[in-house]
């Protein structure tokens, strides 16, 4: 390709982005793009995997049938997502088995929120309310996404994510109403779960390595600190409704700004977790590699099975030419 070549195809795109038309896989784009999108759908789809951990250990442990139901049909929607996105990515020219060996191996990260214990009942209300709230806040806006199968993904995940956030507020509204004990656990979990809930959009826009290229190339339409505004204001009323408080003394109305100001995040924490000191890292890490092990021999199954239809297609379609 010539540098004539390349200018025109650059142009094209950037031409394409500013129209808010989308970019398909097949679409030239800058190798950047391309990189950073590999890398935003992958920590995304080993979030949702990873997701399934803190959760699904409440399966066996929940209260009623019919709270047991609900969670293990949010655990496999969450499988679900990481499985499109996964497929969203594949789409770029990288493969499943190779993001999967990359997470395995420590060199692409998840959610840091996922290293966090749920040492409570409560915790599946809070993940529900506040995590998956927080995680629709932020993915909702991708819908929008310049390139096209991550958006089109986005938007069943998006409506599942609702349903998910829907079920963790009634079951927090649920013990906020119960017993003083089943209220002061509801309160503990909304207490453990606020703070690392407010750092899932990530660091502050002027420590963000990525966020300004990924809001001009449209991957992103608005910044971390803006999304994460946009939390705060829409849980302070939720948490009033669940009779519960935010764990953060400095929480408050500002009528010049329209908004609520909020206390300062220990950023350090939350540096720490992202290198692999959080309370569940290791924890969560092994199990995923374990998983993925002993999924081994499904694996191979279904390429077996693949590859005998495959050849018995072929068969019949050579026999019925001749």
């Amino acid at each position: 390709m010539t540098a004539v070549t390349a200018d025109a195809y650059e142009a094209a795109f950037d031409a394409a982005v500013a129209a808010d038309e989308r970019i398909e896989p097949r679409d030239w784009m800058p190798e950047a793009y391309r990189a950073t999108l590999v890398r935003q759908m992958a920590q995304h789809a080993h979030s949702e995997i990873i997701g399934m951990q803190p959760e699904a250990n409440w399966i066996t442990r929940a209260p009623s049938l019919r709270r047991k139901a609900i969670l293990m049909a949010k655990v496999q929607d969450e499988a679900g997502h990481g499985l499109y996105l996964y497929s969203a990515a594949e789409t770029l020219g990288t493969s499943r088995d190779e993001l999967l060996d990359k997470l395995h191996t420590g060199r692409q990260k998840y959610s840091s929120i996922f290293n966090y214990p749920t040492l409570t009942w409560a915790d599946v209300g809070a993940i529900g309310w506040l995590v998956d709230g927080a995680a629709i806040t932020n993915q909702v806006p991708l819908c929008r996404c310049s390139y096209g199968p991550y958006a089109r993904a986005m938007v069943r995940i998006c409506k599942e994510e609702s349903f998910h956030q829907r079920q963790g507020y009634e079951l927090l509204l649920a013990l906020s109403r119960g017993t003083p004990e089943q209220h002061a656990m509801a309160q503990d979990a909304v207490d453990r779960w606020w703070w690392p809930s407010l750092m899932m959009f990530g660091p502050p826009d002027d420590a963000s390595a990525h966020s300004a290229q990924s809001m001009a190339w449209k991957i992103k339409r608005h910044s971390n600190d803006e999304l994460r505004q946009r939390f705060v204001d829409i849980c302070v009323p939720q948490a009033e409704s669940l009779g519960l408080t935010l764990p953060d003394p400095d929480l408050r109305w500002n009528e010049e700004r329209g908004h609520h100001d909020f206390g300062a995040i220990d950023w350090s924490e939350f540096q720490a977790v992202l290198k692999g000191n959080g309370p569940c890292n290791e924890q969560r890490i092994n199990q995923r590699r374990r998983a993925h092990e002993e999924g081994a021999w499904v694996r191979d199954a279904a390429a077996a099975y693949a590859e005998k239809h495959q050849a018995a297609q072929h068969t019949e379609s050579v026999e019925a030419t001749a």
